[in-house]
């Protein structure tokens, strides 16, 4: 799974691991995917409006395109990976994963 492979990747490797993911990928943008994905997984605590956030740190919001980007060197270490811990009571399936770290890779 190209993935495992990029999330693997030793900072040697991470311009190599990249490529390699992005290099058939599709063109996900917030418009297609973003949006979707983070609506669904990530607003239920990471929303400004949430009415309970469950602990998340009251700075770390995902209301916009924007917001959202500037969290994701963050996103893609907790949210992909070998053993993503958000969302914490888990949900997304590999897929989805999968096209969040081409989104926030590739496409940003």
């Amino acid at each position: 799974m190209i993935l495992l492979y990029w999330a693997c990747a030793g900072n040697g490797d991470l311009d190599t691991a990249t490529a390699a993911l992005c290099e058939d990928a599709p063109r996900l943008e917030w418009e297609n995917f973003g949006s979707g994905f983070v609506t669904e997984n990530c607003q239920p605590c990471h929303a400004s409006t949430s009415a309970d956030r469950y602990g998340a740190p009251s700075d770390v919001t995902f209301d916009t395109e924007d917001e959202t980007l500037a969290w994701s060197t963050e996103i893609l270490a907790r949210a992909t990976g070998e053993s993503p811990s958000m969302p914490p009571a888990g949900g997304v399936d590999d897929v989805d994963r999968e096209k969040l770290a081409i989104w926030l890779s590739c496409w940003e």
